[in-house]
């Protein structure tokens, strides 16, 4: 009986909609090993005459192997011998794959081997019409090589065969299951960190206390599992002074721990401006790093990536090289050395913490804007004056005086000490 697919509508009614279906076929694989025994008394009964395994099963019909001492065709005169696979039981274009084998008994593995696996892609499946169809060779082997090689061995010989018959079917949607929802897991930990529930650690930061679970937070923290549990850990410890970490950063930094995913910092803070948003990113950054969890580092260096604008990337460079965060200060230094965006990060209050704070890094903004600019020259095959390199008369870097000019821009530097 044909399954008829049921559609599932697109914006409601009992209209069309969206549905599909899938074709698989596959092959049930089976396998059988015929041994010849006593090979030498069965030659010179006669072309056409054969040898038979057996019946064996394989996806649902029987199968047979026929061996042909003296060939199957009388104009080859025992020239060669004969091997075939027949269907031996009822069935109509049956879909089938085999496989031959000839079992060098030497124990050196160098078997004869006639496979219709391999060439499945360029020939498909071998199609018998009826019961007695065969597929194999007519000539398998030359009846001289066989006997005067290793496949004979005490005048006994072992043919392997393999059988993929192909089952095709079509699945569509699924008519009846079970919906399953997503993990609830973090919210559950949430509401056992919101509760206090089995609490066992209080941790004061600043004017406030924050309770958790240490085999959480020891699970969670390679830091915090050495403070507990580790070595020169104290499992007994109940309370936990955490200095230079804002209360809201820390808080911020818990419910992440509890539920893997970034909380909620507008709710945390109070505030939507994206400024101060950024400033908390920035701290839950160095925090993620304090206490060595990658995924809220990773978070956290995403959320500054996309959000980054010339008021706020001095301060996230500033931080990035401050922690060893190769991906963000590449992004930042991509970002601020660009013509259109340098002038205005010179500006900010940022770039004053940024010259204090990682002079060096002025010397690696410079080369970064140089690439830049050189870039954009090749495009547009204009050279830019000094004026054009940042919108100023001067560019900050780490040594002082006028230094040449760098493919044939003069750039004046001013000394930082």
């Amino acid at each position: 009986m044909q399954r008829k697919a049921m559609c599932a509508p697109i914006g409601g009614g009992d209209g069309g909609g969206e549905c599909g279906s899938t074709s698989i076929s596959r092959t049930v694989n089976g396998s059988h090993t015929f041994t010849i025994s006593g090979y030498s008394l069965a030659k010179g009964m006669g072309a056409g005459k054969f040898i038979a395994s057996d019946v064996f099963t394989v996806g649902g019909y029987d199968w047979a192997i026929y061996f042909y001492p003296d060939g199957k065709n009388p104009e080859d005169s025992t020239t060669y011998v004969s091997v075939f696979i027949a269907l031996a039981s009822d069935g109509s274009d049956v879909r089938a794959l085999f496989e031959l084998t000839l079992v060098d008994q030497s124990g050196k593995g160098k078997h004869k081997v006639h496979s219709h696996f391999d060439r499945a892609l360029q020939s498909g499946p071998y199609t018998l019409k009826y019961r007695g169809s065969m597929w194999g060779y007519k000539r398998f082997l030359k009846r001289v090589a066989l006997e005067t090689s290793d496949y004979i061995k005490d005048d006994c010989l072992v043919m392997h065969c393999t059988v993929g018959v192909v089952r095709t079917h079509t699945e569509g949607p699924k008519q009846y299951r079970i919906p399953i929802p997503p993990s609830d897991m973090g919210q559950c930990l949430k509401a056992l960190l919101d509760s206090e529930v089995g609490c066992d650690i209080a941790f004061v930061v600043g004017d406030e206390t924050f309770r958790a679970h240490k085999l959480i937070l020891a699970a969670r923290s390679p830091v915090f599992r050495a403070q507990f549990f580790g070595l020169v850990g104290d499992c007994n410890i109940e309370k936990v002074v955490v200095e230079d970490v804002d209360p809201s950063i820390f808080k911020a930094m818990l419910l992440f721990i509890y539920m893997d995913e970034m909380p909620d910092l507008r709710e945390i803070t109070g505030s939507s401006s994206s400024g101060t948003l950024t400033n908390v990113v920035q701290h839950l950054l160095a925090a993620a790093d304090r206490y060595n969890l990658e995924r809220l580092k990773l978070l956290c260096e995403s959320k500054l990536c996309e959000e980054i604008t010339a008021d706020t990337v001095a301060t996230t460079l500033a931080l990035a090289e401050q922690h060893q965060f190769g991906q963000l200060k590449a992004m930042c230094l991509k970002f601020a050395a660009h013509p259109t965006n340098l002038a205005v990060v010179m500006q900010s209050e940022g770039f004053r913490h940024l010259e204090e704070s990682c002079p060096s890094l002025l010397s690696e903004l410079l080369k970064a804007f140089v690439t830049v600019d050189d870039s954009s020259d090749r495009f547009s095959n204009k050279k830019r004056g000094t004026s054009s390199i940042y919108g100023l008369d001067t560019v900050p870097v780490v040594t002082g005086a006028e230094h040449g000019d760098i493919d044939g821009r003069r750039v004046k530097r001013r000394n930082l000490e």
